[in-house]
């Protein structure tokens, strides 16, 4: 993206005039003693200076007072573009260890507003001090602008108050939210309300934290199935995840980075593996479980460490108590195991069939506490794996395998399999049957709106492809969901 723009300022080098007329900044070392042009020296001190100016002009009569330093100041960039050197003395003391062990080094972050002011001159300045580049690679974040589009500047006073959004989100919540926001290279459109996602990221980890710490463990009962299975399944999803982040890490995608992370916190753990472990109300939980459950939640703070440093470090020091030498900032980075992804397929197919239970007892107004019956026509010949954890999920009395459609029940699909939901009491049958009418006709409506477009040889023909995939996915949709509706009124009729 800024390729081009860097070999521009490489293949067009001008002079660079130094100096500028600040009020800070470095004073330019150089001494006049008269008018003329060549009438200076460049020295470290005003004694040195007088030294030389003695030997320049051979007038023994020169004094201090004679000298006058310079009073620009010089240009910022001038001593910028030594950093990677001079921060290690390696001007003054060009062999010291410190810039023999760190130079060059791996990666600069910075904007791309002085890839040429700071970024090419330091190369510049590498290859004529120290004879080769100072640092590999350029990482080019994107600049924080303003609704407007404006860059944030002092002069607009059009920039926030960090110190402000850090008391109001937090430090951690600030970073997060600036972070999802802000692709590599793109600029950010600054608003608060990232900040606010960020907090809220910030609860939903604190949260988790206290719900497992506030379980009651009794030792002496078993670990239940669907406990185990979704540890299990946590742990080959966090093992994927890992993979990602390591793919991300290394292609510097590091926005793209923590949203794996974040939906593995929020999604896999949060929302499902402590939802299915979760014991039941004023009930204990047992040990193994809990372990496990623990034992994830140190490597999933490990790997949102980076992102949320104040955070994970609190939460890390609460759960057990650690010496400073076992602090998570220098605790050691998971390691990778084979990932199951078998495993993680079947899981996902199961929370599709939960999401069908949930949906129904939403929309049917069943109680969760209500046990409700569940048949299963498994075309898809999905392995039972998950159905302790579906069954505690939809509160079912059982789950009954079958090849015949359930007369008086309401059905959904998953992919070809079909599922259905006995509702003999649980609701207004001829009510139902009037809604899932509606429904079906307002369907089929909709599908020969569809099935007309895509007859209409004028508009395939014109239409960009993406637009004409977007409209068979709706007819395929349709012609899906008037299946669903039609085998439900069936049962109910």
């Amino acid at each position: 993206k800024f390729e081009n723009t860097y070999r521009h300022w490489m293949e067009n080098i001008r002079d660079w005039n130094i100096s500028r007329q600040l009020l800070w900044g470095q004073q330019i070392p150089a001494y006049y003693y008269g008018d003329g042009k060549e009438d200076f020296v460049v020295a470290e001190t005003k004694e040195e200076a007088l030294k030389l100016a003695i030997k320049k002009t051979n007038n023994q009569e020169l004094t201090i007072n004679h000298l006058r330093q310079d009073t620009d100041a010089l240009d910022t960039w001038f001593s910028s573009w030594l950093w990677p050197i001079s921060v290690f003395d390696g001007i003054r003391n060009p062999e010291n260890e410190d810039i023999n062990y760190y130079y060059p080094t791996n990666d600069l972050v910075t904007g791309p507003d002085i890839l040429f002011f700071w970024v090419a001159r330091m190369i510049i300045a590498g290859y004529e001090y120290k004879g080769e580049k100072p640092f590999n690679n350029v990482y080019l974040t994107g600049l924080v602008r303003d609704k407007q589009r404006r860059k944030m500047s002092k002069s607009l006073g059009n920039s926030p108050d960090a110190l402000k959004l850090i008391d109001d989100y937090g430090a951690d919540g600030v970073r997060v939210g600036l972070l999802l926001s802000s692709a590599a290279g793109n600029d950010l459109m600054f608003d608060e309300a990232l900040c606010q996602q960020g907090k809220g990221f910030a609860n939903k980890i604190w949260n988790a934290f206290r719900l497992v710490k506030g379980w009651e463990v009794d030792e002496t009962i078993p670990q239940p199935n669907s406990s185990a299975i979704a540890i299990t399944w946590l742990e080959a999803k966090f093992q994927k995840t890992l993979v990602e982040l390591e793919d991300h890490y290394g292609k510097y995608r590091l926005s793209d980075a923590l949203m794996a992370t974040y939906k593995l916190i929020w999604d896999d753990y949060a929302s499902w593996l402590l939802e299915i472990v979760k014991p039941a109300y004023q009930q204990p939980i047992d040990s193994k479980t809990l372990k496990s459950v623990v034992a994830i939640f140190e490597d999933i703070l490990k790997v949102l460490h980076p992102f949320m440093p104040f955070l994970t470090e609190e939460i890390w020091q609460y759960i057990s108590e650690r010496t400073p030498e076992d602090a998570l900032i220098i605790a050691k980075w998971p390691e990778s195991k084979p990932i199951n992804e078998a495993l993680i397929s079947e899981f996902e197919f199961a929370q599709d069939v939960v999401s069908g239970i949930r949906n129904i007892r939403k929309e049917k107004n069943i109680a969760f506490k209500d046990a409700i019956g569940f048949y299963v026509i498994n075309n898809e010949n999905i392995a039972n794996t998950f159905d302790e954890v579906i069954a505690k999920l939809g509160n079912l009395e059982s789950i009954e395998y079958t090849n015949e459609a359930v007369d008086g029940a309401l059905t959904f699909r998953v992919k070809s399999n079909e599922y259905f939901i006995p509702i003999a009491g649980a609701i207004n049958v001829e009510e139902e049957i009037k809604k899932l009418t509606d429904e079906l006709n307002y369907t089929e409506g909709f599908l020969k709106s569809v099935q007309k477009k895509l007859a209409n040889e004028r508009f395939v023909a014109g239409a960009p492809e993406q637009v004409i995939a977007n409209e068979r996915n709706k007819e395929a949709d349709a012609l899906a969901k008037i299946e669903t509706l039609k085998a439900s009124l069936a049962s109910l009729q």
